[in-house]
């Protein structure tokens, strides 16, 4: 358990020296790849409910996702972490402007303050798509994350929720 601790964590140093070897103009370029397979993706048109995440500078962008949602009449949610505890829910955002005023957390993300509890929670409401964030994915689509277990934990209640385990 130990080796492949240590394995992930040297493949995620090396991603991210790659990516912060690519300029803005890259990372907006490939963002925008992935933005547009996304918008001809079934299950993202099909999806009324969407769970997404605020990028940070190393993922990809995407403000033009949730541009894009909010213009098709979707309701999104996004993460508010409890870094405490490695807690996250999915909180509803109600319109881009509800996103620009934010708090920002010390990772220069906005997320819902703790003490928020006006918004719908995600869980207990059902979605229809999760976009995660990810270092990393192979071949077979396995993520490779930032190794906190923010969404590992979160995709466990879901599974728990959706089979009425609470």
């Amino acid at each position: 358990m130990a080796a492949l601790r240590a394995a992930k964590q040297a493949l995620r140093k090396a991603i991210k020296t790659r990516v912060a070897a690519l300029s803005d103009e890259e990372k907006q370029r490939q963002s925008l790849v992935v933005s547009q397979k996304l918008f001809r993706h079934p299950k993202y048109v099909s999806c009324k409910r969407i769970a997404l995440f605020l990028s940070m500078h190393d993922e990809v962008l995407t403000e033009e996702i949730i541009k894009d949602a909010f213009k098709l009449g979707k309701s999104c949610f996004i993460p508010r972490y409890e870094r405490s505890c490695s807690h996250m829910d999915m909180l509803q955002l109600t319109s881009l402007q509800d996103m620009e005023t934010l708090p920002l957390t010390s990772w220069n993300i906005r997320q819902p303050a703790e003490d928020d509890n006006s918004r719908e929670e995600a869980l207990a409401a059902g979605l229809d798509l999760i976009l995660m964030p990810g270092l990393g994915f192979d071949l077979m689509g396995k993520r490779l994350g930032r190794g906190k277990g923010y969404y590992d934990a979160y995709l466990e209640r879901c599974i728990k929720y959706s089979q009425g385990k609470p």
